[in-house]
């Protein structure tokens, strides 16, 4: 047995990390990488450890619950046993590479299918022979739209949802419904260019870098807690389309790693903002 992971986050205090361990060692198991960080401003100890067995530890939990604080989250998951749906609107950049990496197991998951509001993908998801599901917002108040959505994304039950470059905003009841769940990618020029065409904006105000954000999708546009960022240079040389070819590699690379980052369980949410080991 391998890929098992315990995240663990409590109030600090000396002799965790021995506790922990000691659970694990009494089992037989092998600690594969141990991280572990204490916030100093809130005193929280956090704590990612994956560790492999000739068995299934059923009573790990359980042991680590009587061994630390009455305040300690502890859970136990198995890397690989995760799926999820992808939503796109009609730029290919994002689902591509992910489905892509996907075919090639760099993404630890099942992607159970994509979702979108026009027809534009289908042909690049059926080519990786992932169900391809047009749910069209035309003609439908948003309320509509998104019980249309929740129809087919509760078909799949899917851990979780990845939008790659969908274009619309949803809801509070829709983002409260999969709390958690959803992983946004934008460009780094918000909120200074907001609109349909923001590397034209970046061009005519001589932008130096372009980015991307990846971050968990809260009730707040875009305020998620940020999983993983990166900046190209770009410069006077640069056209408004070549910022917009740059900025498309930039976001899917981007998407990709904060993806997988959550599927390896490498993230933790304390405060409103994420620990992510690496």
């Amino acid at each position: 047995m391998g890929n098992q992971v315990l995240h663990i986050d409590c109030p600090d205090e000396k002799g965790l990390v021995y506790r922990i361990t000691e659970v694990l060692y009494n089992y037989g198991l092998n600690i594969v990488s141990n991280q572990e960080f204490v916030d100093a401003t809130s005193n929280h100890f956090v704590m990612r450890t994956a560790f492999e067995g000739d068995r299934t530890p059923r009573g790990v939990v359980r042991d680590l619950n009587e061994a630390l604080p009455a305040a300690a989250n502890i859970r136990q998951a198995e890397i690989g046993d995760r799926s999820i749906i992808v939503m796109a609107t009609k730029e290919a950049h994002c689902l591509g590479d992910l489905l892509l990496r996907n075919s090639y197991g760099e993404i630890p998951a099942e992607i159970d299918a994509v979702i979108s509001n026009y027809g534009e993908l289908e042909a690049l998801s059926r080519a990786f022979d992932v169900p391809f599901h047009k749910v069209s917002h035309e003609n439908l108040e948003r309320r509509a739209h998104e019980k249309q959505l929740q129809e087919v994304i509760d078909r799949y039950d899917p851990d979780y949802i990845v939008l790659a470059k969908y274009m619309r905003i949803f809801t509070p009841e829709f983002v409260n419904r999969y709390r958690g769940r959803i992983v946004n990618i934008h460009h780094s020029f918000l909120p200074a260019f907001i609109g349909a065409n923001p590397y034209r904006q970046a061009f005519e105000r001589g932008v130096k870098i372009i980015g991307a954000t990846a971050h968990f999708v809260t009730e707040d546009l875009d305020e998620g807690p940020i999983i993983a960022q990166d900046v190209l240079p770009v410069n006077h040389s640069h056209t408004a389309d070549q910022m917009a070819n740059a900025g498309r590699d930039v976001e899917k690379t981007v998407l990709a790693k904060a993806v997988k980052l959550l599927l390896e369980e490498r993230i933790f949410i304390h405060n409103g903002r994420t620990i992510v080991f690496e």
